[in-house]
C-alpha cells in the first residue's frame, strides 16, 4: 500500500525566554502540548500515541525524563516513545511521529520536544570526557567556530555575513510573539562591534539559551481539515563525528538527507520550488553553509544569497521567518519549533512574520557535530495534488 497520506493538524509553543521559574519542565510541556491541540481542534481522548523528543539528559540533569512526563502529556494507558538526535532531535521527534501516521499504526500522534536550560549548564554537559571520544571541552562556540573560519577561507565570503544573518533573523523575531529574543531595531554595526566569543563568532552572532517547548499534534488524512500542513517528505541520515576525511564544514550526511528528501517531495529545484525554509542556524554562519549542504547554492556561494537579500522577508527564499534559533533556542524543541513554523507557514497561520504566498516550506534541524540530520517538506496542498 506504501505510505499513508499524513498532515500537520496543529502546533504549539511556549513563550520561550531565559528563566520559566513558573512552571516545571511537566508545566512547560503541557503548556505547549494544550495549544497544539486546540490549535488542532482535538482533545486529549483524541490523541493515540505521543512521542517526546529531549536533547542530552545531561543538559538538565534529569534522566530519561519521559518517564514523569507521561502523565503531564496524556500518555497514561498509551503509546510514548523517546527521541534523541542530539540538537536535531525535535526535527527526529516530528518525523517518529509522522512515521507512526504513515505507516497506519496510529491515527493521531502528539509529538512534544522541550529544554530549560535555566535548571543547568549546557556548556559544562557538552563539556564532559566520555570514553572513546575526542575531548571538546569548549562547548558548541568553541566546537563550531573552525569550521564557520574554514567555511570563510574555502568560500572567500566577506566577513559582514555573519552579521548580516543575525540582524535578518532578530528583526524576523521581533515580528514572532513567542521569541526569546525580539530586536527589532539590532543594527549590522552593532553586531560587528559585540565581543569575539570564539573567533569568528561574535556575541550578537550566537544563539540564546532558552527555556521552552513545542508541539504539533500529526493525522492521517480523514484526521486533516482544510487548514491542514501535508507532510509530503521525511527524512533522516547521520554519520560518525570524526572519521579521515570529513568534512565538517558541508557534511555529507546533510547532503545525502537532502537529496533523498527533494526526490521523495518530487522538488528538483530547490530554491525555486520552495517558497521559505525554517533552517537550524545555532550561529549566524550557519545560514550560508547550510543554502550550500541543502542544495539551495552551489558549495561556496551560499553567501551570496544572504548578502543580495534572498534570504530575507520579501525574498527569494526567505529563511528563518520567525526568527530561527538565534532568537529562540530551548534545544531539544528548536528542532521541532523548525518544523512547525514550517507548518505554520504553509496553513497562513505565522502572523506578522508570514511570508506571503507561502505554499512549501522546508523544516530543517542538525545535531551534534553537524552529524544528525532531520527534514521534512510540508505543503498547503495534498500529495499527488497540482
Amino acid at each position: 500500500m506504501g505510505k499513508r497520506l499524513a498532515a500537520v493538524l496543529g502546533t504549539g509553543q511556549t513563550h520561550h525566554t531565559s528563566k520559566r521559574h513558573d512552571v516545571s519542565i511537566a508545566g512547560l510541556c503541557r503548556e505547549a502540548a494544550e495549544r497544539a491541540l486546540a490549535d488542532s481542534g482535538l482533545d486529549w481522548p483524541d490523541i493515540d500515541a505521543v512521542v517526546v523528543g529531549k536533547a542530552p539528559d545531561l543538559f538538565e540533569g534529569v534522566m530519561m525524563p519521559e518517564l514523569h512526563l507521561a502523565d503531564a502529556l496524556g500518555a497514561t494507558g498509551k503509546p510514548m516513545l523517546r527521541v534523541h538526535t542530539a540538537g536535531s532531535v525535535g526535527g527526529s521527534t516530528a518525523n517518529v511521529a509522522a512515521s507512526l501516521v504513515q505507516g497506519g499504526v496510529h491515527r493521531r500522534v502528539l509529538a512534544v520536544a522541550f529544554e530549560k536550560q535555566s535548571e543547568s549548564n549546557a556548556m559544562w554537559a557538552l563539556s564532559i570526557l566520555p570514553p572513546f571520544t575526542m575531548p571538546v571541552g569548549a562547548g558548541a562556540g568553541g566546537y563550531f567556530a573552525p569550521h564557520v573560519r574554514s567555511y570563510i577561507r574555502r568560500s572567500g565570503a566577506p566577513e559582514h555575513i555573519g552579521a548580516m544573518v543575525a540582524v535578518k533573523d532578530r528583526r524576523n523575531g521581533a515580528k514572532n510573539p513567542y521569541a526569546h529574543l525580539k530586536q527589532g531595531d539590532i543594527t549590522l554595526e552593532k553586531v560587528l562591534s559585540s565581543q569575539v566569543l570564539w573567533d569568528p563568532i561574535r556575541y550578537d552572532e550566537t544563539c540564546p539559551s532558552s527555556d521552552g517547548a513545542c508541539a504539533v499534534v500529526l493525522g492521517d488524512e480523514s484526521s486533516a481539515g482544510s487548514s491542514a500542513a501535508w507532510i509530503h517528505a521525511t527524512v533522516m541520515r547521520t554519520e560518525p563525528t570524526t572519521f579521515a576525511g570529513r568534512d565538517q564544514v558541508n557534511p555529507q550526511a546533510g547532503k545525502d538527507a537532502a537529496a533523498a528528501l527533494w526526490r521523495e517531495a518530487g522538488i528538483t529545484d530547490p530554491l525555486s520550488e520552495v517558497d521559505t525554509a525554517e533552517i537550524y542556524v545555532p550561529f549566524s554562519w550557519f545560514e550560508p553553509m547550510w543554502l550550500e549542504n541543502l542544495g539551495f547554492a552551489p558549495e561556496g556561494e551560499g553567501w551570496k544569497l544572504t548578502e543580495s537579500g534572498d534570504t530575507a522577508l520579501g525574498g527569494r527564499l526567505p529563511v528563518n521567518p520567525s526568527g530561527g534559533v538565534l532568537s529562540s533556542n530551548p534545544i531539544g524543541a528548536s528542532g521541532l519549533l523548525r518544523f512547525a513554523e514550517a507548518a505554520m507557514q504553509v496553513t497562513g497561520k505565522a502572523g506578522e512574520h508570514q511570508v506571503d504566498g507561502a505554499r512549501t516550506a522546508l523544516g530543517h534541524a542538525y545535531g551534534g557535530g553537524s552529524q544528525y540530520f532531520s527534514m521534512w517538506v510540508v505543503s498547503a496542498r495534498k500529495p499527488g495534488e497540482a
